[in-house]
């Protein structure tokens, strides 16, 4: 899978490290246990089974701005295997850049339904695959924190296969 994503600025990526290390030390997995480079607190816009060269240079082409966002409270998704999420309260302008990325990566294949506009949920990811049993505690661990405000400083091309990752839209 491969996937575009915006990155936090440096104050919102570290308080959702320090959210991380909150779960990690109430037990429960999180990416804090990372030490690669490319792990790092994000929102994805988009995924793909493979993205095309030219989608990469039309993504490259395209003008970005920062854009003010709000890191707002937990979600959890999915049943089975549950992932623990805190919300970005989606802007106008937020939305606007979700729609133009996935409008230039929507012709490659392997796009889900649930990244679509008007279906997206907009999130950065505190922790996967928690057990069930331990829901509760990681909920627990992080709901004490307050929403903070965040800057989309950035756009990051992601190859998951390959673990590489390469920045795209530069500001202008």
């Amino acid at each position: 899978m491969q996937s575009v994503e915006l990155l936090l600025d440096d104050a919102a990526d570290a308080e959702i490290r320090r959210q991380w290390q909150l779960l990690a030390d109430a037990g429960i997995p999180s990416p804090a246990a990372s030490t690669a480079e490319t792990t790092r607190p994000h929102i994805t816009v988009a995924v793909a089974r493979q993205i095309w060269p030219r989608i990469d240079k039309a993504l490259d082409r395209q003008a970005f701005q920062p854009i003010p966002v709000r890191l707002g409270g937990l979600l959890i998704f999915g049943v089975h295997r549950p992932i623990l999420v805190r919300a970005v309260v989606p802007s106008e302008q937020l939305l606007a850049v979700h729609r133009r990325i996935f409008d230039t990566v929507a012709p490659c294949p392997g796009v889900p339904l649930s990244l679509h506009p008007g279906e997206w949920t907009p999130h950065v990811t505190l922790a996967r695959l928690v057990a069930h049993q331990q829901l509760a505690e990681a909920v627990y661990a992080v709901a004490r924190e307050r929403d903070f405000p965040a800057t989309v400083v950035g756009i990051r091309r992601w190859d998951r296969d390959r673990r590489q990752e390469w920045p795209v839209a530069r500001g202008r």
